[in-house]
């Protein structure tokens, strides 16, 4: 594997022609969807850390809500142009609903860059929406 990837990261898999490094969970799923193909162009990243709102509103001790909270954004990501902040709560993109971490990698995995994505978020009591361009 090291003569083939040059890599010596753990684990290393081979799917068709391409190599993942390490524990890519969306790559891995783009490449077994048969969308991988041999190009080199990577999905636009949206800049954020995720997780499942549920989860985070369950230790917090409050009342569960759905959706992707957002841990934290990247500066100058498609996210934060989209006004997105952490402790915001995604509950929707481009009408396909978010229940949770998974669901916004599945919406954000058809994505190609130059889309324009509409997202719904709950920011405490509010409920808001924005656009942005990936």
């Amino acid at each position: 594997m090291i003569q083939k990837t040059n890599q010596m990261g753990v684990p290393v898999i081979t799917v068709g022609d391409q190599y993942v490094i390490g524990f890519d969970r969306p790559r891995l799923e783009q490449l077994l969807s048969g969308h991988g193909g041999t190009q080199t162009a990577q999905k636009p990243s949206f800049g954020l850390q995720i997780a499942d709102a549920s989860k985070i509103a369950q230790k917090a001790g409050v009342v569960p809500v759905f959706g992707a909270f957002v841990g934290s954004v990247k500066p100058g990501s498609p996210g934060e142009k989209a006004g997105l902040q952490q402790g915001d709560v995604i509950t929707e993109i481009n009408l396909r609903p978010i229940s949770n971490a998974d669901d916004l990698a599945r919406a954000l995995s058809g994505l190609s860059p130059g889309n324009r994505v509409t997202i719904a978020f709950l920011r405490g009591q509010q409920k808001l929406r924005t656009e942005t361009v990936v």
